[in-house]
């Protein structure tokens, strides 16, 4: 890759500096109400890196954090790149089989977790998987001191430690790992995405140039800062771009056009649920959002009548389909221009600073207008995945990067996507790995076969179905699915949510199970959740 086409800076050098020009300006706001200037956020993100390094947390160390999006996790964000350490985001629906497993990979020297947050106890889960992570120093909680473990402290005394000696920014090179984010994948166990600073901020740019932000414009930020979209747009963009952000602890759409009005909020990237709910929410309250000027889209199916239905309510507003993914973020960026509005409803968007390629199942460039694996290369690629077999298998020999998606290529570089290659389901814009969820089931002894496929739901796009033959003798319902996968750890939001009993699985001549069939003969019953 060319070095010109990278920014060559890093996040803490361009946070220095607007600590310095503007320390009184806002950068990010939240939806309590509150706000956060450059000056207060530098001095914050100095104040516990330095309480880190002092607690032998040294630059180079993986730093995770499973929190909302709030005011700790931008403080969070900024101490990892002022002290050097390489981050590590970790959804805050993970339980204990996700969380282990990714502190363990990822060799976590310090977490941040809140104390208790939707009714589950974060600190109760880090006690019971302590001995199970070496490498795990500290564990940093949102919170009034408790009387723990030695390893457990809370923010609040980590940050007032560091205040009377804040860090300096480390030594890094932008192209140095700069984030580690942990991505479901079809072996089950979630493979993990390595970044740089030059990549991410890559990334970053291609939102900001393809969708012409500048400084009048305001972020909404629905999605968690634990996804590369939340993290980018959410939390980095007001340090590396001129368009300030407002992050939402968690999403409403009452609340978002509440917000969208009292700050003049312009744009949002988000999940198509989000989109729907907001455009179902204004027509019932006869709003329109005058300013809200964009909506890009993705993570998930997005029909093109949602799309349509967007520029009819919103006044000014563009939504728009986009497609990518956590290792090749943004790959489309949308149609914007009115003109245009055909192709931002029934198109995945127009490629921008990515070359695409459709290949056959040879990998022979198949040309426009027909279908193929979708193939990209562009300057905000991922330096690759940790595990060398995983690259070998996700890199074509020319470094294009096989997103496993179906596709095909428009001579007005529009990207349709067709299918999916890849056996995920897509709930809400989270990946979820059919495999992972079968690895347990089949654990019991009760359960001969199964197959976990997507089933439409109709406010999260796909929900998770299981299919399966169970052992002679043995009878399987719905609850006792549900009690397996309690004892598992695995995070409520993978469970089933429909049950489809059948004597035998479809399958190949090789005895593959055909879970297009699956799911074509769940659409045919007219299952929905």
């Amino acid at each position: 890759m060319s070095r010109d086409i990278y920014r060559n800076t890093t996040l803490a050098r361009a946070a220095q500096q607007l600590s310095q020009d503007c320390p009184e300006d806002i950068a990010v706001r939240f939806d309590d109400g509150s706000s956060m200037s450059y000056g207060e956020a530098w001095a914050s993100g100095a104040a516990l890196a330095s309480g880190l390094l002092a607690r032998g947390i040294n630059p180079g160390d993986t730093l995770s954090f499973q929190l909302p999006n709030s005011r700790y996790a931008v403080i969070v964000m900024l101490a990892a790149a002022i002290g050097g350490f390489v981050i590590n985001p970790i959804v805050p629906i993970y339980r204990n089989k996700e969380v282990r497993y990714i502190l363990r990979h990822a060799a976590t020297r310090v977490l941040f977790i809140p104390a208790e947050l939707r009714g589950f106890n974060y600190v109760a889960m880090m006690e019971q998987l302590l001995d199970d992570c070496p490498d795990l120093r500290r564990v940093i909680y949102l919170g009034e001191p408790q009387p723990l473990a030695d390893s457990f402290e809370s923010f609040d005394q980590v940050l007032e430690s560091g205040k009377k000696q804040p860090a300096v920014p480390a030594a890094v090179h932008p192209d140095d790992t700069k984030i580690l984010l942990y991505t479901s994948g079809t072996t089950g166990d979630p493979k993990q995405v390595r970044h740089s600073h030059n990549t991410l901020t890559a990334a970053l740019d291609n939102s900001v140039n393809g969708w012409c932000l500048s400084h009048q414009d305001l972020m909404l930020m629905p999605s968690p800062v634990t996804h590369i979209t939340g993290y980018v747009n959410g939390m980095e963009m007001p340090f590396l771009t001129p368009v300030k952000t407002l992050l939402m602890s968690q999403w409403n759409a009452n609340d978002a056009i509440k917000l969208i009005e009292a700050y003049g909020a312009t744009v949002c990237v988000s999940a198509t649920p989000f989109l729907k709910e907001l455009v179902d929410t204004c027509q019932q309250q006869g709003k329109t959002l005058p300013g809200f000027r964009l909506f890009a889209c993705g993570g998930a199916s997005v029909p093109s009548a949602l799309i349509y239905s967007a520029w009819d309510t919103l006044k000014d507003c563009r939504a728009v389909r986009v497609y990518g993914s956590t290792e090749v973020p943004l790959v489309t960026v949308g149609f914007l221009d009115a003109e245009e509005r055909t192709l931002a409803a029934e198109t995945d968007g127009r490629v921008t600073n990515y070359d695409v390629i459709i290949v056959d199942e040879h990998g022979n460039d198949v040309g426009l207008n027909t279908d193929g694996e979708i193939l990209a290369r562009g300057p905000a690629m991922m330096l690759g995945y940790s595990d060398d077999q995983q690259n070998l298998d996700a890199f074509s020999p020319s470094g294009y990067f096989r997103t496993g998606d179906i596709g095909r290529l428009s001579a007005s570089g529009a990207l349709i996507i067709s299918d999916r290659k890849k056996d995920i389901i897509i709930r809400g814009g989270e990946n979820i790995a059919a495999r992972e969820i079968e690895e347990i089931l089949l654990r019991s002894e009760a359960i001969l076969e199964i197959a976990v496929v997507a089933v439409p739901h109709e406010r999260l796009g796909e929900g998770i179905g299981a299919c399966i033959v169970a052992e002679a003798g043995y009878q399987v319902d719905m609850k006792y699915l549900q009690e397996l996968l309690a004892d598992s750890g695995l995070a409520k939001q993978k469970w089933p949510q429909h049950l489809e009993l059948l004597t035998a699985l479809p399958k190949t001549a090789s005895g593959k199970v055909q879970k297009d069939k699956l799911r074509q003969g769940l659409r045919e019953q007219g299952v929905t959740l």
